[in-house]
């Protein structure tokens, strides 16, 4: 078996060979390209089957996250997209919801929806919430609807009617109708995108669904014909916002599955180092060249959550496009290496935007004159220019200094050395802010955590933002720096399906809960035919109950199925266990409902569990020599001790202030941490504090 892994990046695309000969794994990383992302995944694989001495043909699986779905609704660079909407609904997606995410915020932007209003239509027809037809679908007034679509040339098509969820017929006749008129038109069904309640967040999944669903379409099929040419034959799968992975074809079906594909990937890999290294729980911490990706994993597993939002306003719920599908709980910000610091009413501003691939950084000497994160690194002595991304690019320190100095230490008067540790101090303060947000807003307690650290930014910032927050340890994974690409390594396959049924749990009620995981079952079983994989699925049950009359509800798990006259009181129990756990409180012999039920078919990747462990023998002297590096508590620029990573031996030593080089990444020691490698090749540092 010899996989390969890789994960588009918004400035570098990172693969990893599961190289079963060598008994190792190989790294890689490249360029991204942002006009076809294809382009560098062709280019990376060569090089790196070429260092290898691997052909093509010997390649058994290909597993692939991607930032495509995500990059194209963030930029709104979508098609032309219309909705269809029931009568009389027409600004549903225009209102969005009453409540406002920040109250005392006067010039308050709501979240852009992806289509205008001219954009929306309006067909007669009306289904009631339990399932009944009040007006049929009008026909005549559909056709001219679909006239006035063909006139307009619309590329994609989302289908919501007011409570589609309880019954999907008349969307079924509108898509079949879209088809026939324009087979080349893509058309998603919020009652099969998103077969939920609550018209407003079905509307908006549904809608991205369609405007990334062509985008996500010529890149699967362009990457999967590349492929091909180059003589790879193996199944490729594509790693999905909850974790689990699914072929090309189902992944360009409902692409608005893969939104948070690569972040998912990341956490992946922090739940199997948090358990190697005996962590049950601990913050995840994934920086890039655009954004950096916080979140938490509890009890060793991660968290899923049934709902996310998508270009958050200052990370404020409620502030995003709401997308209704399970995703593993992450918040991401837009803090890279790439992103752009500038002056703002005399303080230094670092972000959201990013310079991205093209033109990137200054010191990329490639076009880029606005300073950046990874410009100040350079500038603070934190990264070796001749050594960045294994050597394969020399970074210009010149430039960078230039960049800093022309855009912030001139309007300043800051000495450049100042300024950049302005900018760094910056980015670290709005990933602080974000780590709050994830820890102590949410009820867990940093300094009983450990932080993992990856991406080829996150050991650069980890040690002071664990520092800030009271975390006692960071680990720095081996390969952190294509640690997404790793965590494809870890992933199984894995299908859902869900719906609404809003259902008071009483005596009587089992019937109903049984007819409800048949009609899934039934859903999934189509998928699971198209894996033909032939592998009996592990099959999880779970709803999302509340006390009759709230407006939120909280995840349980099923008991065994087949339901049984014990299935009531067992799913009471363990909701009221639930909710006490959350809030502290319960309301015993309160009436209990289920809202949304879900079934999840997971399919265990034999070869996931081994790949951390494949790491070279150490041999000679780790010592590099010195370099100058910016430590405040120091004083400023002084010699800083650097080593190489993959000399360290298991259970050697390095005191701070030190800077640890790897090919893919770089880790800052700070003065008082002492970092350790461990059995598995992790560096796991012992914060300490600031002396």
């Amino acid at each position: 078996m010899m996989r390969v892994a890789f994960d588009i990046g918004g400035t570098f695309t990172d693969f990893v060979l599961e190289d079963v000969r060598a008994g190792c794994l190989r790294f890689h990383k490249v360029p991204t390209t942002p006009g076809d992302p294809a382009v560098a995944v062709l280019q990376g694989l060569k090089t790196l089957f070429g260092s290898a001495d691997v052909a093509p043909a010997d390649v058994t699986g290909i597993l692939h996250a991607t930032t495509v779905a995500t990059n194209a609704i963030l930029e709104r660079k979508g098609p032309k997209t219309a909705l269809i909407t029931t009568a009389g609904f027409r600004d549903v997606l225009i209102i969005g919801r009453q409540k406002r995410y920040d109250t005392y915020d006067m010039y308050l932007a709501k979240p852009v929806p992806l289509v205008r209003r001219r954009d929306i239509y309006e067909v007669n027809e009306r289904t009631l919430a339990d399932g009944s037809v009040e007006a049929p679908l009008d026909l005549d007034n559909l056709e001219r609807v679909l006239d006035r679509l063909d006139q307009h040339n619309y590329v994609s098509v989302a289908v919501c009617l007011m409570h589609a969820y309880a019954r999907g017929e008349h969307e079924e006749i509108i898509g079949k109708r879209l088809a026939q008129r324009n087979p080349s038109r893509a058309v998603s069904l919020s009652s099969e995108v998103s077969p939920k309640f609550r018209e407003y967040e079905r509307a908006s999944t549904a809608v991205a669904n369609a405007y990334v669903k062509p985008i996500v379409n010529g890149y699967v099929r362009r990457l999967t014909g590349a492929l091909a040419q180059m003589g790879i034959g193996c199944d490729l799968f594509i790693m999905q916002s909850n974790g689990g992975l699914v072929p090309p074809e189902l992944a360009a079906e409902m692409p608005i599955r893969i939104v948070e594909s690569g972040p998912a990937a990341g956490v992946l890999l922090c739940g199997v180092i948090g358990r190697e290294e005996g962590f049950e729980r601990v913050l995840t911490f994934d920086m890039g060249g655009t954004t950096a990706k916080l979140g938490a994993i509890d009890g060793g597993e991660p968290a899923i959550t049934p709902t996310f939002e998508v270009d958050q306003v200052r990370y404020r719920k409620g502030s995003g496009l709401p997308i209704n599908v399970p995703a593993l709980e992450l918040l991401e910000i837009g803090a890279g290496g790439g992103s752009i610091a500038r002056t703002d009413m005399g303080l230094i501003k670092v972000g959201p935007d990013s310079a991205g691939a093209d033109p990137g950084p200054a010191c990329y000497g490639r076009g880029g004159t606005e300073p950046t994160v990874t410009d100040a690194n350079l500038v603070l002595g934190y990264i070796n220019p001749d050594n960045f991304n294994g050597g394969a690019m020399r970074l210009d320190a010149k430039a960078a200094a230039e960049a800093i100095d022309r855009q912030l230490g001139a309007p300043l008067k800051l000495a450049t050395g100042e300024a950049a540790w302005g900018i760094y101090t910056m980015a670290n303060a709005n990933m602080e802010r974000a780590m709050r947000i994830v820890s102590v807003e949410r009820g867990r307690d940093p300094r009983r955590y450990g932080l993992v650290a990856f991406g080829g930014a996150g050991a650069l910032h980890a040690g002071r933002l664990a520092r800030a927050l009271g975390i006692p340890k960071v680990i720095v994974p081996w390969g952190a720096g294509v640690g997404s690409a790793i965590g494809l390594l870890e992933a199984n396959t894995k299908l859902d399906q869900s719906l609404t049924r809003v259902l008071a749990l009483h005596g009587g009620a089992e019937a109903e809960i049984g007819e409800i995981y048949r009609a899934l079952e039934t859903r999934l079983a189509g998928d699971l035919k198209r894996l033909g994989t032939g592998i009996a699925p592990q099959l999880t049950r779970f709803a999302y109950l509340r006390y009759l009359g709230q407006g939120h509800e909280i995840r349980v798990d099923l008991p065994d199925f087949p339901v049984g006259a014990h299935t009531i009181a067992e799913l009471t129990r363990r909701f009221e266990a639930a909710y006490s756990a959350k809030y502290g409180y319960r309301q015993a012999g309160a009436a209990v409902e289920a809202v949304d039920w879900y079934l999840v078919a997971s399919i265990t990747n034999a070869a996931a569990g081994r790949t951390q462990s494949w790491r070279g023998q150490a041999t000679g002297s780790a010592r590099r020599g010195t370099r100058k590096a910016y430590f405040p508590e120091r004083g400023g620029f002084i010699d800083c001790a650097i080593f190489e990573r993959g000399a360290l031996r298991e259970s050697e030593a390095v005191d701070g202030p030190a800077i640890i080089e790897e090919a893919e990444a770089t880790t800052v020691l700070l003065p008082g941490s002492r970092a350790v490698v461990s059995a598995r090749g992790h560096l796991v540092i012992a914060v300490g504090e600031e002396p």
